[in-house]
């Protein structure tokens, strides 16, 4: 199989550039790596819960709840408050999912997801890993009104679990951190779905059909060859103020939107180096790792302790969310990995070990953005949010720190069994 460049592949191809090639430019590389924008989240999600755990907290809580305005649609629409939260929540985090909306499009069509050959292990691994998580948050919570959150442990944080491997460093190989990348991204992608369908609002059909409209109108762009990027944009923020008072949840505007962005280049530019797509991406990825899901982490994950009482670990919401995220995800991912393994229909990924696989498979219950960001659309009341939060950090804490733990000790038995190969070796084996 013919080797395409890392530049062509998107969010994995840019795991390959960072943690491979020797970079040209290592600030350009720092920005376009998820792994990196893991870690800043890491230290905004500490940050939040050091303030909100000092005398800070007011101020904090304050500044959240403080309304600036928005959209609302009556009779027509109008201009209506929104607080900071919800502007963060539902305005920057729509931008987030444009990003993704971009990286699923471009892995499908021409990446690491482009065949069905392709799609088989990371994608039965993603369905493993949100399957197992929601079965064991429901037997939890069955019979409860906490019931509707089944989908918050079905999460995993890319940014996150890429953020830990970056700190392994070489103790893992390549290919488990595409293999890692690409669950993540059809997670995303499940994650999408399941908001879509289960947590959309009572709907306002008007403005619902006015944003189809328009999404129509940019496909046909799409079709007749526009390739500027300006209308697709400005179009973009009117069907997101249409979506943000039709019911559905406004962040699915991003995504909509980055499906009809061109993704080839202008015929009438042949010296064109990017497509539409490609420029885009390049062009919101380093704010989206860097500064919107830091803020979104910041602002959701201020989880106040002294509110908090011992019994509330025990609650059901609490104990479905931490072990679907570190029981269900570690036993959905694996196990399947395993299964298809055993019946000869995929191979491991390259060079990497079961123990190896298995510790991914423990980063996978890192659930932190995507998970808080459920549990908002699942929930108001600030009693269950605040079990949401003790819920997620609790289990993504303990799949990052067993997980961690495994890939140590299996990097250490592997060293003692076999040498290490090349870098460059280990490039070309995880793309064969």
């Amino acid at each position: 199989m013919a080797e395409r460049p890392p530049e062509e592949n998107g969010m994995l191809g840019a795991v390959h550039t960072t943690l491979i090639e020797r970079p040209k430019s290592a600030l350009r590389n720092l920005v376009a790596t998820e792994s990196a924008g893991g870690l800043v989240l890491m230290g905004a999600a500490l940050l939040a819960i050091l303030v909100a755990n000092t005398a800070l907290y007011d101020n904090y809580d304050h500044l959240l709840h403080t309304y600036l305005g928005g959209f609302e649609y009556e009779s027509g629409l109008s201009w209506k408050g929104l607080s900071v939260l919800h502007w963060i929540n539902d305005g920057l985090m729509a931008i987030f999912f444009l990003l993704v909306g971009l990286e699923v499009k471009r892995e499908m069509l021409d990446g690491q997801l482009s065949t069905w050959e392709r799609r088989i292990l990371p994608g039965a691994a993603a369905i493993g890993g949100m399957v197992a998580p929601a079965l064991i948050f429901v037997a939890f919570n069955a019979g409860e009104p906490t019931l509707r959150a089944w989908a918050i442990p079905a999460a995993t944080d890319i940014a996150f679990a890429l953020g830990v491997l970056a700190l392994l460093g070489k103790r893992v190989p390549v290919s488990l951190k595409v293999f890692l990348t690409a669950v993540a991204i059809i997670d995303d992608l499940g994650a999408i779905i399941i908001i879509a369908l289960f947590y959309t609002a009572e709907l306002n059909l008007v403005p619902l059909v006015m944003a189809f409209g328009l999404l129509g109108v940019l496909f046909f762009l799409n079709k007749r060859g526009v390739r500027t990027l300006w209308p697709y944009m400005v179009m973009g923020l009117v069907i997101w103020a249409l979506m943000l008072v039709s019911g559905v949840h406004a962040t699915l505007a991003g995504v909509a939107v980055a499906l009809t962005i061109p993704m080839t280049k202008n015929p009438g530019h042949p010296d064109s180096v990017e497509s539409p797509l490609h420029k885009l991406e390049h062009a919101i990825a380093p704010w989206v790792a860097f500064l919107i899901v830091p803020i979104f982490g910041f602002a959701n994950a201020g989880l106040n302790f002294s509110g908090l009482e011992l019994e509330m670990l025990w609650a059901p919401l609490v104990l479905g969310i931490a072990m679907g995220l570190f029981i269900g995800k570690q036993i959905g991912v694996f196990s399947v990995i395993w299964l298809l393994e055993k019946l000869n229909i995929v191979d491991y990924p390259a060079r990497a070990s079961v123990a190896q696989v298995y510790g991914v498979s423990l980063l996978c219950g890192i659930g932190f953005t995507m998970s808080l960001f459920i549990g908002n659309l699942a929930f108001v009341d600030m009693t269950y949010i605040n079990e949401v939060k003790m819920g997620v950090l609790g289990g993504s804490l303990l799949s990052g720190i067993v997980g961690t733990l495994v890939l140590v000790f299996a990097q250490q038995e592997r060293l003692e069994e076999e040498p290490d190969l090349p870098a460059s070796d280990e490039v070309r084996t995880s793309a064969e």
